[in-house]
């Protein structure tokens, strides 16, 4: 049993949380009464907060010396979500807490140098992206785990298959990705020319915070276009995702995402991989990507979001999700 004094510490942590309760309320002008004061007259003691198939944050070090930071949701089939430029596990929220509703365990990590993973100064390329991911797949000890990739993070799944192959693969998928190659080479002649990433990188430089922002208030969402509906606060987050990352370390990835020639990769898969892509992104072009990825591996099934952006992750959210789980279950 527990003593006298444990019992009254708790009892205070509970007056804590439910006076901190209050205080948000006031500051941000919410309710008092109804639904909210409800909430708050049943909140447990925070001895009994945590519940089966809640795991802490962890982290882990890489072999080259990297913290990653890492988020590991649920119970179930292990699904494993990689995340874009320059954000962090983070932006996958939508689709983690959906899944692992549905009975699944939903594994993400910030990539090496982004979100709460330390910024190596070194290494900021889609191989070590890949090993890093090896590792955690590996510490984890995961099997038959499914995949997703969302823009640059649909590189690094694709060079992990390339190198590690998909023996603790059972399915794959690539939401807005990059692959198989975004520039434009002689070898890739409609792909994007080089100068639109110089202007990224030209833009981080002088003012990487200002960049962020017009990226996110206008061609990531598609906010930019006429009547579109414009959420401030997809804006804000995805901006101080960006801006929690290390600076060379996404100026250093935007090479890794352009650059990167994943067609190889790509013919090494050999597991069923859902391919989805907007025919409005802006960002990564459908026909330099999703749809040139559909003809290089093998048994892909290709969505087009007609309409969509890049980000439809978070503007097509709904109907993401739904084509996920029916393809996870398929």
């Amino acid at each position: 049993m527990k003593s006298e004094e444990n019992v009254q510490e708790v009892d205070q942590q509970r007056r804590h949380l439910l006076v901190g309760g209050a205080t948000a309320a006031a500051m941000f002008s919410l309710p008092t009464g109804g639904v909210f004061a409800q909430a708050l007259a049943a909140s447990k003691p925070v001895s009994t907060l945590h519940h089966i198939g809640v795991k802490k944050v962890s982290t882990f070090k890489t072999k080259d010396g990297v913290d990653i930071y890492y988020k590991d949701w649920g119970t179930g089939q292990p699904i494993v979500f990689c995340h874009g430029w320059p954000l962090n596990s983070d932006s996958w929220e939508s689709q983690m807490i959906f899944l692992a509703s549905q009975g699944y365990r939903c594994i993400a990590h910030d990539r090496r140098g982004h979100g709460r993973s330390s910024q190596p100064w070194s290494g900021n390329d889609m191989d070590h992206y890949a090993d890093d991911l090896a590792q955690l797949m590996d510490l984890l000890d995961l099997k038959n785990a499914v995949l997703f990739g969302f823009s640059t993070g649909g590189g690094e799944v694709a060079r992990y298959i390339g190198r590690h192959g998909t023996k603790r693969v059972a399915k794959a998928g690539l939401i807005s990705a990059v692959p198989p190659l975004m520039v434009k080479r002689d070898d890739n002649p409609d792909g994007v020319p080089i100068q639109a990433f110089d202007d990224i990188r030209a833009g981080s430089l002088a003012d990487r915070a200002q960049l962020y922002m017009n990226i996110a208030s206008g061609p990531f969402f598609g906010f930019n276009r006429p009547g579109a509906k414009v959420s401030q606060g997809l804006i804000y987050s995805w901006w101080a995702q960006g801006m929690q990352a290390g600076h060379k370390n996404t100026y250093d990835s935007i090479k890794a995402f352009s650059e990167t020639d994943f067609r190889e990769d790509l013919k090494k898969f050999t597991v069923p991989t859902l391919i989805v892509h907007g025919d409005d992104d802006q960002i990564v072009p459908i026909n330099v990507a999703g749809i040139a990825s559909a003809k290089l591996v093998k048994n892909a099934k290709l969505l087009v979001y007609k309409g969509a952006p890049h980000g439809l992750t978070d503007t097509h959210k709904d109907q993401l999700n739904k084509d996920m789980l029916d393809f996870i279950k398929s």
